[in-house]
Order: C-alpha cells, then sequence, then structure tokens
C-alpha cells in the first residue's frame, strides 16, 4: 500500500492540532467554575438542547435460575450527575459505583418476574432506566400419577402428569409416553411469563398389549431462545397391568357319583382370560381343598385334580371352582353323591380238584346289594347264590362269574368278580396237536410243536429211537435236511403219562453245484461232446439245458462240435419247492487263420504318426504273432505289430523302419500258419532353418524373386509362401513396401507344415532434411545449430564438411546435429551433410550467413529508445497518484493521540468532524460524490 505524498500528511497534521487545542481550552473553562454555577447550568442545558442524556441498565432483560444471583450495572451519559441509584425488591450482597455508574448484585432471586429502576439525577431532570428480571425453575420434579392395580382389557384410563414449580409454563413441553412411544406431547407456549408448573392429563383405552408396559412422563424446558440450554426430567415409570375377564362361569366337569377311597379326576376349565398365567384357580369338594394342575394355552386354562372321598363324606356334596383375575372373580358349583359299594366275593371249596371231585362255589357282598353267579340271583339283597358240581375233564378252566348291584342315587351301579376251576388229570396226546407225521420246508425258521393236554400241564419229549438228535419242541429254529426222520414223542404230568412215534420230512429246493454241473466247458471243433447237470433235492428235480436266447430248444444227447456251438447256455433244475438255474459257458477251440481284412499283405508306415502295423489272427486259445523280415535292408528285422487289444502293452514306436517283405507266423496249441506282408516306409512333410530360412533379405530395385524355402518329406511336398495381411503385389522390382512377415505351407498326403518367414528389404540413402536454428543467419557471437535427418537402411552414418577455418564446431553421438557456440565471421559459408550406409551415399548443402554489428546496434538504440519512454511515463502516473488510495491504515489507540489515519478511503478531501466533551471520542468524515474517491479521518483526543 503506497505512503501519504508529503502535502497530505502536513494538513492532516495541522487539522488534528487545531482540534485538540480547542478541546482543552473549553475544558479548562469549564474547570475554572465553581460547582452549581449559574455558568454551568446554562452550559449544561445548552448541552441537552443538543444532544439528550440517558441513563441505562445492564443487563436490560436477564433470565435467570430460581435462587440464583445477578449483578446489574446502572450508568448514565450525564458529564455531572446529581446522585443516583437502582430500585428492586431484591436481596442485595454488594454494591460498587463510580462517578456515571453503578454496580449491585442481587441474590436468592425468587420471584417469577421484577422489574428493577436504575435513575439518574442530571441537571434537574430524572433519568430513568428500567429492566425486567424473570426467574425460572428446572423440572427437577416429574410425577406421574399412580396407575390402578388392574385395568380392564377395553376400558379407559387416566394418565395425569404433574410437574410443580417449573416454568416459565410458556416453555414448558410434557409428553406421556408408553414405553419410547410418545402418547401425547403438549407446549405451552404463550402462557404469561409468571405462570409456573403445569399438569397434562389424557385418557388411554387400555389393550391387552399393554400389560406391563410402563408407562412415564417427560418434562422438557427449552430457554435455548433466552440463551440458556434444554432442561430435561422425566418420572419414574409406572407399570401397567391389564386383564380380561369373560362373564361366563367356569366349566366344572365331574363325577355325578363317587365311591368313598376311590379317586376319580375333576377339571374346571375357561376360555378368554388375560393374561391367563395371573388367574388364580379355587378347588374344593367340600371343606376339602384340590391341589390342581394348571394348564395354559393361550387365552385359555385347564385346572385338572384327582379327589379322594373318605367314608366320613358319605352323602351329598358340593363340588366348587373359583377363578380370579384382576380383583374380580367367577364361580362354579357341581353336586357330587359320595358312597360306599364293596367288590363282590367268589370263593371256590376246591380250586384245584380231582377228576371226579365234587366242587361247591359261592357268591356274596355288601349288605343292600344283589348278586348273581353265574346268571341266576339270590333269593334278596344281601343274601350269597351258590351251586355245586361233579368234576371232569370238561370242566378244567371253566370260569364261573359273580355280578353285583347297587343302587344310588336314582343310578344302578354294578360290579363283578370270576374265578377258574382247575381239574387234574392224565396226559393226552391227539393227532390234532401232536401229528404222526411232519412235513417242513428247509430253511425258514419254524416252531415244532408237539402238545399234550392234561393238568397239571405235561412236559413232551421228542427224540430218535436210537438216542440220536432231540426235536427242541416249542422254539423258533431254522429247518434243516438233517432234521429229517422218525422220532419218539413222550407226554408227562403227575396224573401219568402218554406215548407216540411221528415222522419229519424235510424238503428243499434244488441245487446246481460244480461237481454236478460245471460253470465252464471246453470242447474242441470237429470232435464229439454232450452236455448234461446233476441236480440236488428234495423231491427229486427235473433238469433242463438251452441255449440263450433259443427259448425252447433243449440240448440233448451227443453233439458233432462246431463253432457255432460256443456260447452260454441255461441249465435249470426244478421240483416242488423251487428251482435253480445256471449259466454254463461252452468254449470251442480252433486253430489259427488269417484275414485280409484283420492282417493286410501290404502297408505302408508312415514315419512319425505313431501307427503300427496291426495283424490279427483268427483262433483259440488267441494265437501268438511275430513277422521277420526276409531279405533285402528288413532280413531278420523283427517288426513291431500293434497289440491286439486295448489293455495290452504296446512296443516302442520305432523312429525308422525298414521296408521290405516279412513273412508273419501265427500260433496255437492247436497249430499254426504263416503269411507274407510287403512294407514301406513315407514321411509327412518338414521344414526348418536349413530348408526355409526364418529372416531372408532383398534390395530395393533388384529384379522380385520367390522366397528360398524348400522341405523335406516322401511323397515330396509343393512349398507354397504368401505374404501374411495385405497380400504382395505383383511386381518386376523390389520395392521396401515388400518387407513384411510371410506364411511359408509345405503339403504332402500326410499332412502340412508350416513356417513364418521374415523379409527385410534394403535400400540405399537419402538425406531428407537440412535444416538450421535460427534460420536466416546469426549475429556475431550467438548461437546457431544445424541439423540433418536421413532415410536409409541399413541405417545410415553421418558425417559433415564445414567451411574452412570454422572452429569450436560441436556434434551429437550420432553426428545427426552440428551445433555452435559464439558463431564469428569464419562460421558463416556453406555446410555439407553426408549419409553412407552399405548401398550407397547421399549429400544435401546448406549455407549460414553470420550479420555485421551495426545492425545490433541500431536495434538495440531503438530498444533502449522505448525504455526509456515507458519509464518517464510511469515515474509521472505515479507521481500523480493519490497517497491513500484505497489503502488500509492501523488507528492508534492512545487517547492522548493527536494523529489522523486512513481508513479504506480511495482518494479525495476530508473534513475534521467536531469534538466531543467529558472525554469520549468522536469522528468525523466526508464523502465525495458517487463515483468519487472517499477518504475517512478519524480524530482522537484527551
Amino acid at each position: 500500500m503506497p505512503a501519504p505524498s508529503p502535502g497530505l500528511h502536513r494538513a492532516l497534521l495541522g487539522l488534528w492540532a487545531a482540534l485538540g487545542l480547542g478541546l482543552l481550552g473549553f475544558s479548562g473553562a469549564l474547570r475554572s467554575q465553581g460547582d452549581g454555577s449559574q455558568a454551568e447550568l446554562a452550559f449544561l442545558r445548552a448541552a441537552i438542547a443538543q444532544e439528550p442524556f440517558w441513563a441505562d441498565l445492564q443487563p436490560r432483560v436477564a433470565l435467570v435460575e430460581r435462587g440464583g444471583s445477578l449483578w446489574l450495572n446502572c450508568s448514565t451519559n450525564c458529564p455531572r450527575p446529581e446522585r443516583g441509584g437502582l430500585e428492586t425488591s431484591l436481596r442485595r450482597n454488594g454494591t460498587q459505583r463510580g462517578l456515571r455508574w453503578l454496580a449491585r448484585q442481587l441474590v436468592d432471586i425468587r420471584e417469577p418476574e421484577t422489574q428493577p429502576v436504575c435513575f439518574f439525577r442530571c441537571a434537574r431532570r430524572t433519568l430513568q432506566a428500567r429492566g425486567l428480571i424473570r426467574t425460572f425453575q428446572r423440572p427437577d420434579r416429574v410425577e406421574l400419577v399412580p396407575l390402578p392395580a388392574w385395568q380392564p382389557v377395553g376400558e379407559n384410563f387416566t394418565l395425569s402428569c404433574r410437574v410443580p414449580g417449573a416454568g416459565p409454563r410458556g416453555s414448558l413441553t410434557l409428553t406421556l409416553l408408553r414405553g419410547a412411544q410418545e402418547l401425547i406431547r403438549r407446549s405451552f407456549f404463550g402462557e404469561p411469563p409468571r405462570a409456573r408448573g403445569a399438569v397434562l392429563t389424557a385418557t388411554v383405552l387400555a389393550r391387552r398389549e399393554d400389560h406391563g408396559a410402563n408407562f412415564s412422563c417427560r418434562a422438557e424446558l427449552d430457554l435455548r431462545p433466552h440463551g440458556l440450554g434444554l432442561f430435561e426430567n422425566s418420572s419414574a415409570p409406572r407399570e401397567l397391568r391389564t386383564f380380561a375377564l369373560p362373564l361366563d362361569s367356569p366349566r366344572l366337569a365331574a363325577p355325578r357319583l363317587l365311591e368313598v377311597d376311590s379317586e376319580r379326576p375333576v377339571s374346571c376349565a375357561m376360555d378368554g382370560l388375560f393374561p391367563a398365567s395371573e388367574a388364580g384357580v379355587y378347588l374344593a369338594l367340600g371343606d376339602q381343598r384340590l391341589s390342581p394342575d394348571i394348564t395354559l394355552e393361550g387365552d385359555a386354562f385347564m385346572a385338572t385334580a384327582t379327589t379322594t372321598a373318605s367314608a366320613e363324606q358319605e352323602g351329598a356334596r358340593q363340588l366348587v371352582c373359583n377363578v380370579t383375575l384382576g380383583g374380580e372373580s367367577r364361580e362354579s358349583r357341581e353336586n357330587v353323591t359320595v358312597y360306599s359299594f364293596p367288590e363282590p366275593l367268589l370263593t371256590l371249596s376246591e380250586p384245584n380238584a380231582p377228576e371226579g371231585k365234587t366242587v361247591t362255589v359261592t357268591c356274596t357282598a355288601g349288605p343292600r346289594a344283589l348278586v348273581t353267579l353265574d346268571g341266576i340271583p339270590a333269593a334278596v339283597p344281601g343274601q350269597p347264590a351258590q351251586l355245586q358240581l361233579n368234576a371232569t375233564e370238561n370242566d378244567d378252566r371253566r370260569g364261573f362269574f359273580c355280578d353285583a348291584t347297587l343302587e344310588v342315587d336314582g343310578e344302578t351301579l354294578s360290579k363283578n368278580e370270576s374265578a377258574e376251576l382247575r381239574v387234574l388229570y392224565a396226559p393226552r396226546l391227539d393227532d390234532s396237536d401232536c401229528p404222526r407225521s411232519w412235513t417242513w420246508p428247509e430253511g425258514p425258521e419254524q416252531t415244532l410243536r408237539c402238545e399234550a393236554r392234561g393238568n397239571p400241564e405235561p412236559s413232551v419229549h421228542c427224540a430218535r429211537p436210537d438216542g440220536g438228535s432231540v426235536l427242541a419242541l416249542g422254539l423258533l429254529g431254522p429247518v434243516t435236511r438233517a432234521l429229517a426222520g422218525t422220532y419218539r414223542c413222550t407226554a408227562t404230568n403227575a396224573q401219568g403219562e402218554a406215548v407216540k412215534d411221528v415222522t419229519l420230512t424235510v424238503e428243499y429246493a434244488p441245487a446246481l453245484d460244480s461237481v454236478g454241473c460245471p460253470e465252464r466247458i471246453t470242447w474242441l471243433e470237429g470232435t464229439e461232446a454232450s452236455l448234461s447237470c446233476v441236480a440236488h433235492g428234495v423231491p427229486p428235480p427235473n433238469v433242463s439245458c438251452m441255449r440263450s436266447g433259443e427259448a425252447g430248444i433243449i440240448i440233448e444227447g451227443l453233439l458233432h462240435v462246431a463253432r457255432e456251438h460256443a456260447g452260454t447256455y441255461r441249465c435249470e433244475a426244478t421240483n416242488a419247492r423251487g428251482s435253480a438255474a445256471k449259466n454254463v459257458a461252452v468254449t470251442v477251440e480252433y486253430g489259427p487263420s488269417f484275414e485280409e481284412l484283420s492282417c493286410p499283405s501290404n502297408w505302408t508306415w508312415v514315419e512319425g504318426s505313431g501307427r503300427l502295423f496291426s495283424c490279427e489272427v483268427d483262433g483259440k486259445p488267441e494265437p501268438s504273432v511275430e513277422c521277420i523280415g526276409s531279405g533285402g535292408t528288413s532280413e531278420g528285422v523283427l517288426l513291431p505289430l500293434a497289440p491286439p487289444g486295448p489293455s495290452a502293452r504296446a512296443p516302442r514306436i520305432p523312429s525308422e523302419l525298414a521296408p521290405g517283405t516279412y513273412i508273419c507266423n501265427a500260433t496255437n496249441r492247436h497249430g499254426s500258419m504263416v503269411k507274407t506282408v510287403s512294407v514301406s516306409a513315407e514321411s509327412p512333410p518338414e521344414m526348418d532353418e536349413s530348408t526355409c530360412p526364418s529372416h531372408q533379405t532383398w534390395l530395393e530395385g533388384a529384379e522380385a524373386a520367390a522366397l528360398a524355402c524348400s522341405a523335406r518329406g516322401r511323397p515330396s511336398p509343393q512349398v507354397r509362401c504368401s505374404r501374411e495381411g495385405a497380400p504382395r503385389p505383383q511386381r518386376l522390382r523390389v520395392s521396401r513396401e515388400d518387407a513384411g512377415s510371410y506364411r511359408c505351407l509345405a503339403t504332402n498326403p500326410h499332412g502340412t507344415d508350416a513356417r513364418i518367414v521374415t523379409v527385410g528389404v534394403e535400400y540405399r540413402p537419402v538425406v531428407a532434411e537440412l535444416a538450421a536454428s535460427p534460420p536466416g543467419g546469426v549475429r556475431p557471437g550467438g548461437n546457431f545449430t544445424l541439423t540433418c535427418r536421413a532415410e536409409a537402411w541399413p541405417p545410415a552414418q553421418i558425417s559433415w564438411r564445414a567451411p574452412p577455418g570454422a572452429l569450436n564446431i560441436g556434434l551429437s553421438s550420432n553426428n545427426s546435429t552440428l551445433s555452435v557456440a559464439g558463431a564469428m565471421g569464419s562460421h558463416g559459408g556453406e555446410y555439407e551433410c553426408a549419409a553412407t550406409n552399405a548401398h550407397g551415399r547421399h549429400t544435401r548443402r546448406i549455407t549460414v550467413r553470420v550479420a555485421g554489428p551495426w545492425l545490433w546496434v541500431a536495434v538495440g538504440g531503438a530498444a533502449g529508445g522505448a525504455a526509456l519512454l515507458a519509464a518517464g511515463a510511469g515515474l509521472a502516473f505515479y507521481v500523480q497518484s493519490t497517497a491513500c488510495k484505497k489503502g488500509e491504515y492501523n488507528v492508534q489507540e492512545a487517547e492522548s493521540s493527536g494523529e489522523a489515519v486512513c481508513l479504506n478511503g480511495a482518494g479525495g478531501g476530508a473534513s475534521a468532524g467536531t469534538g466531543a466533551e467529558g472525554g469520549t471520542e468522536a469522528a468525523g468524515t466526508a464523502e465525495a460524490p458517487a463515483g468519487g474517491e472517499v477518504f475517512a479521518i478519524q480524530l482522537t483526543s484527551a
């Protein structure tokens, strides 16, 4: 930022000095007058007429927490106030004073709203400033009215929240919550500022899902608009318990009649309860309280218990079920009659009587019961019923039935008792229980039974008469053919014994074993043979054999063996217990023989193909084959043969094979046979670096020729070469455009071989470019560069020829650039660039001119004059520029300073402002017209 000019600086200093002297004189005149003088009053009235005085109270509006404290600052701009003070009803703790101010601390502020007054007496006038102090109280107590102990579902209940003393109420917001869910939110905005405390009430419909829910109230006192914070508090949560109890009575299920000392189930059920787990159940028979088991399922419960009546309870009793939930109850009652009915008693004089013994049977019951014995009733209730019999075998295990009936409360009850008579007699072996002849199939497990009648129950033993094996009677076990035979069975008990002979036959299905029916049979072609199989089984089986796939054709008798008899035959044995089948493989063997298709007389071996000569010979067993050369290069040479099957191991594939005539001999145990085979050898095409070089070079302009490529192989391959990408046009002479990649393909009947050949075309050099930098000449002492670029293949060597006497010439690494630093007259002249390779040489020339010194002197003089003119114009412009244009300067803060400074002005003049009295600061500014430059001057004085 430029500094102000000396003239402007001197003008500002003069203005500041004049203002300072005037103010000092005015202050001295005031001090020379006494207090209360007429001159002073006149002066003050004049000052008041020009500028009003005021009283100020800070803070003007304050918000203080209830019980807190506050400093109030009361001040005036009256130069000499007579007196002043602060009027308020609040308690004070301390006061500080000055000439035109006082500060006072107010403590324990509790009034909702007070208005302190600051006043000063100035020139017989009273100056006042009225303030406003309001208190606030945090929501320290948030109370939620207690909820009912139980609330019926579907009925309304009241939520009431109370926040005593908190305020101002206009900044208060209350929210009723169910858990974290807001039910209702109310803001008291607009309430009078003095209003304190709040109550929020809501009516809520009780729901099932509200059971166990916590309700609470949150209070928010938002004093952020007054520069304070947000004060929050919440009530303690209160849990609500809801319930649903239907008007219907519980369902009570109980017996109408209950026998003494008997246990009977009772149940009490009810639906639509909520929460069912909270329900209380009371279940009792008369004065006897039962202990039920409670089963819950959703909103239903089932209480079940077992009740036992005593003899003391005999008669009419009541069964009570009472269900209680939420302070309400539902009850059901049922009548139960308790009675006594002993079991009847049935006795036999001889429970185990020998055959022919007399037995007496008696049936008795209680005094009021009527008994019946085997359908014959007693004469009157309370009397026994009786009968007699002579025991025989048919009475063994005879049952007797005693029935007793009793009428209770209009219902006839019945009880009965039974007994069995045992008659003792000797064993009997009947054909129905122990047959004389048994026939069983072999294999499955059977229970062998030979049962005898008798009492006590006889024991039965069956064994071979010769003391052999014993039958395991009554036990489950496998039946084997070894059990077949005749057995003697003896039944014994305490009354005697019985004896009987039985025969056991075991049948089993046919079996074909390897001895009677072998799995494999070998016949020789031209001989006679027969196919027969022997089977075992009971009853004896029938056996027949037929060839597989030829249903109905059974093989019988002698056969004249031919090859077509070979194959698989199925032999089947059948009897009443089943059948058995077996496959018999018949093999017919014969001597070896050659076939032209499987062993050709002429064969060509292809080198590298991996193929061997295949000579397959017909014969069983499979003949061994060997081919040996006879004459020429193959004399005694063993010809490798392809293996006869895929699993056989193949011989090593030869790299070379001698052509010629080979004799093949096939042999097995039934004879041998020979065959002559003629073998020739051929090979697929092959190219390599020696027959087709991968890099070949042509000379541009030479006569066009084909690529030098050939291939080995039998028969001789044909070789064709073509350019990859764009085809090569037909030309008589070689062009550099013929360079590129060529693909050569050799072909014969056994395959192909390809090779890529890269062709390069060489040509003579040509200097394509020779240029100077800078162009058009160089001044003495200057620098210049010559660049030479040549086109050639192989790349050309660059050489230069310079004018005689040219010194200090520099060349680049590849000689393509010639450079001169500090040119002299000797560097002017003709330069020649030459490009050379194996096919020729080419040159180009260029002339360099070094100009005389008079031209540069003229040019330098003109440039210097222009520079001087520009410097003069800039200097003149600077002289005319304003010292403070758009500058910023700091204003000194010392009150005694009389210095004027520049503030964000932009040229132009400034006028000083009038001074202020009483030591206050004043500033004067002057503004230029729109579009002009503006200065701001600030003056300070003591």
